[in-house]
């Protein structure tokens, strides 16, 4: 029997990241030119239920049974087998993969998660929809991020840039304009749980504030929505710069992001801001098609890790 694979790409945020959790809306798209992917056969000769996984990015081969039921990666197998409940469990190793840089802000967790969920299922021979591999993958990412606001698992798992709103029905764009984009890892890592506690901590502390911050994306978010649907990049460049100055108001940015954003910018970029949680991770920059090789060349030039591009468009949405 052949192997069963299953891909998911990864995504970046736009617009809207860390007040997204207090109800503000957000703009992410899927990033496709980096992918999770999950291949699962068959164990011959080992018993009924047996289930191996292997990551060796990670340097993981264990057993299911050997790891803690909360381990993301047993949390994601466990998770459909008891939803599909199937009468027997035919014996099966699966091996993950990923090109997506882990703890950058590009949804490593949620796209390995939705990788599993569609590969075992898939095995198992009862297929989850897209509706249900969202809803699990949203679970799972409990375990990563403690809060989570929710548009990771929505934007990888249905692969379209999506409006969200936490608790109200997702929108998925319709782009009218395509947009060009350059993403840049600083190379450097923090945890976006650990980032959104560090807010949630201070918001805690100083509600006004904070809330007032929260809004201000909020409204920045909401205009861009329409910029990005037509490809109107003075506004939308403009747009990016002021969300950045918010997350710098709320302590998420660093010395290295800052570096990187004033290279983009410096090199012709229309606008450039962090992406995710923060304090390392990615930053994100609009261009045109005549300046994407300048930008991308003044961000390696800045000390980026890895540069790469992505077109969002209609064909993309």
């Amino acid at each position: 029997m052949a192997a069963l694979v299953a891909k998911a790409p990864g995504k970046i945020i736009l617009f809207g990241e860390h007040a997204v959790v207090y109800g503000q809306p957000a703009i992410a798209i899927p990033v496709n030119k980096v992918k999770a992917t999950a291949r699962v056969f068959p164990d011959f000769g080992s018993p009924g239920g047996s289930i191996r996984i292997q990551a060796l990015d990670i340097e993981l081969d264990k057993y299911i049974y050997d790891l803690d039921p909360e381990h993301p990666l047993a949390a994601a197998v466990i998770l459909t087998l008891e939803t599909l409940q199937p009468q027997t469990i035919p014996p099966f190793i699966i091996q993950i993969t990923s090109t997506i840089p882990i703890a950058a802000g590009m949804g490593s967790g949620a796209a390995v998660t939705v990788a599993i969920l569609r590969a075992v299922s898939a095995f198992i021979g009862k297929p989850l929809p897209d509706s249900l591999v969202a809803e699990l993958s949203y679970e799972v990412e409990k375990i990563h991020h403690g809060t989570p606001s929710g548009i990771d698992n929505n934007v990888i798992t249905y692969g379209k840039p999506v409006y969200f709103v936490r608790g109200q029905a997702l929108e998925f764009l319709e782009i009218n304009q395509p947009t060009h984009w350059i993403i840049a890892d600083t190379g450097e890592k923090t945890p976006t749980f650990e980032t959104v506690s560090d807010v949630r901590k201070n918001q805690a502390a100083d509600l006004q504030t904070y809330h007032a911050i929260f809004r201000n994306i909020g409204g920045t978010t909401h205009k861009a929505r329409t910029a990005l649907i037509e490809g109107d990049m003075p506004t939308l460049g403009d747009l990016l710069n002021q969300n950045q100055t918010l997350l710098q108001k709320l302590d998420v940015s660093n010395p290295k992001i800052e570096k990187l954003i004033d290279a983009a910018r410096d090199a012709g970029a229309a606008g450039a801001k962090l992406s995710g949680g923060g304090r390392g991770g990615n930053i994100i920059a609009l261009v045109s098609p005549s300046n994407i090789d300048s930008v991308k060349s003044a961000l390696n030039e800045a000390g980026a890790v890895n540069v790469i591009d992505t077109k969002l468009s209609k064909e993309t949405s």
